[in-house]
């Protein structure tokens, strides 16, 4: 009786630790990001016409292997926008064969992407675009403050979350955009649309996603920098920081749009601890989040999250992957290859930031043709960049003019064009107090693969103007640098006095805020003084009078100058050799 009573008692030991192994597990998942991909899909630059590191293809080659690894299921891989402008190959998609399916919504689709979300550059191409491209990619779209302005509800085609399950696990991603949009883009481009705050949006959909979907985890898929950048009354362009920090909730925030690396973790409001990752630009590396859940009774009683950084630069490309594409990569080498014109001299874009410069002044010259304004306004849109004499090609457009920006032209005061470049030459350049200090404003960068020195701010808002004279004083403070000599045609300038003032769209809408916050005008203001606007981007413009002349010899128009020359020239000289070796 003692024995069967021992027996018995074993046997409930025994059964009870099966049961109680069998309501406990450990389930091991991965999520895989890419972000600001602009059209970086194959491992050719379009542009240059040579080899590209990084890249999609190779990217797919490491996400395959770690969908070997942990199964598909236990992989989810993620997108964050910006991928439908960059390389011409999306151009040629776009504009060129846009009765077909879109490129990056093909590349998204082979590569099995679980979610997509909407970046600023999505939204430049214009409806037609990105509704086609919406309408094509398998997997959710996701744009939670992206809002119809007639129904109020997410627009049409996009999802606020979606919801993905691996292994039990019931995971939540919200994907939202910056709001800074009408700050940049013409409202045609964005009409019907409106971009709502991001943390009471966020704030929103946890509380929907906690009440009605109960996940065991949410993400954030955000394209919106840290922090930073536009900052209005109404909202944040990079506000990936605050939300992690006001809006509990959150597990991790996945991001981009800064084109920067980031991993770091914040606390929220409630002592709780977020992930924000963001892999930069351009598919030199993915954002990487293991997740390693402990579940009993079905209920996640223990979350282990590491985030990484991973280098795909000089993974092998996957030969699938470029097979599969490789009669969309001749079409578009075709493409670029076209002759449009021929060069005398050759243009680079590391002049631009030191005086004077070929490469910006043959874009001031044809915007004044193209548009019979007063005055031009540019800026160099990459930072070194080089165009060589001889025969000149489609690829080369790309590198003249980055972006499908629209030409536009302004009524403007003297006064706020001067205020205008006034901003422009702070944010490029310091305040000299001595001969030996920096003519460039700098500073400390990482990008990713090693310390180096950069500009502080974006070059594409270093802003120079043509068809005025004028010299830039390094020694004055900011807000006193600039001084108006004349109109280059000899005539007198007068700050009282009306021009008509060519630019792209991007600065016509306040984008870099040199019209608002250096100039002093509104939004609405803007929009009342935009007198013609292209109908199409301004590279195709710039490529018909190209066409048109047929040899064009670039030179600097030596309308304005850095003084005081006896400082100015040898600090050009020390800080050219610092951004960019002998």
């Amino acid at each position: 009786m003692i024995r069967q009573m021992i027996m018995t008692a074993s046997m409930l030991v025994f059964l009870t630790t099966a049961s109680e192994a069998q309501q406990t597990k450990t389930v091991r998942l991965k999520v895989i990001e890419t972000s600001d991909v602009h059209g970086h899909f194959f491992p050719y630059d379009f542009m240059d016409k040579k080899p590209l590191r990084g890249t999609l293809v190779r990217a797919n080659t490491y996400i395959n292997r770690q969908r070997e690894e942990l199964g598909n299921d236990h992989v989810l891989l993620i997108d964050n926008g910006d991928i439908l402008q960059g390389q011409p190959c999306v151009y040629w998609s776009n504009y060129v064969m846009p009765e077909d399916e879109n490129l990056a919504a093909r590349v998204v689709n082979y590569m099995a992407y679980d979610a997509e979300t909407v970046g600023n550059h999505d939204v430049e191409p214009g409806h037609a675009v990105y509704d086609k491209w919406i309408r094509e990619i398998h997997c959710p779209v996701l744009g939670a403050n992206i809002v119809d302005t007639q129904t109020k509800q997410v627009y049409k085609g996009l999802h606020p979350y979606s919801i993905h399950n691996i292994d039990g696990v019931k995971i939540a991603v919200i994907g939202m955009l910056t709001p800074a949009i009408p700050n940049w883009l013409t409202p045609n481009v964005w009409e019907g649309l409106e971009f709502q705050e991001m943390t009471s949006c966020a704030r929103q959909w946890i509380k929907h996603l906690k009440e009605t979907e109960h996940p065991d985890l949410i993400f954030g898929l955000f394209h919106s920098g840290k922090d930073g950048g536009i900052v209005t009354p109404e909202y944040e362009e990079n506000a990936t920081a605050a939300v992690a920090r006001e809006v509990p909730g959150f597990d991790i925030i996945f991001f981009g749009h800064d084109h920067q690396v980031h991993n770091e973790w914040i606390t929220n409001k409630e002592g709780k601890q977020v992930l924000i990752i963001d892999p930069s630009c351009w598919v030199k590396n993915v954002a990487e989040a293991d997740i390693t859940l402990t579940i009993t009774d079905g209920k996640v009683v223990q979350k282990d999250i590491k985030g990484e950084i991973v280098d795909v630069q000089d993974i092998p490309v996957d030969e699938q992957m470029l097979a599969r594409f490789q009669p969309d990569i001749d079409h578009v080498k075709a493409y670029v290859d076209e002759k449009i014109g021929t060069f005398l001299s050759p243009v680079f874009t590391r002049d631009c930031f030191f005086g004077n410069a070929a490469f910006t002044d043959l874009i001031h010259n044809l915007q004044l043709k193209l548009t019979g304004a007063d005055i031009s306004i540019t800026a160099p849109l990459s930072f070194n960049s080089k165009i060589d004499a001889g025969d000149v090609t489609v690829s080369d457009m790309f590198k003249l003019y980055r972006f499908e920006n629209l030409l536009m032209v302004l009524r403007l005061t003297g006064e706020e064009i001067r205020k205008h470049l006034e901003m422009s030459y702070d944010i490029w350049t310091n305040q000299m107090t001595s001969a030996d200090d920096h003519i460039m404003l700098l500073n400390s960068q990482d990008n990713g693969d090693q310390q180096r020195m950069g500009f502080k701010y974006y070059t594409f808002n270093f802003d120079s103007a043509c068809g005025i004279d004028y010299e830039v004083d390094v020694t004055k403070p900011d807000g006193e640098k600039v001084r108006i000599l004349q109109m280059s045609n000899g005539e007198p300038f007068d700050e009282k006095k009306w021009y008509r003032v060519a630019m792209n769209s991007y600065r016509a809408n306040g984008g870099g805020e040199l019209l608002t916050h250096g100039a002093g005008l509104s939004k609405e203001e803007l929009s009342r003084r935009v007198v013609w606007s292209s109908e199409r981007d301004q590279r195709h413009y710039l490529m018909e009078e190209i066409q048109r002349q047929g040899t064009i010899d670039p030179q600097p128009n030596h309308n304005w100058r850095f003084v005081p020359e006896a400082w100015a020239k040898p600090a050009i000289e020390r800080d050219r050799k610092l951004l960019f070796g002998q």
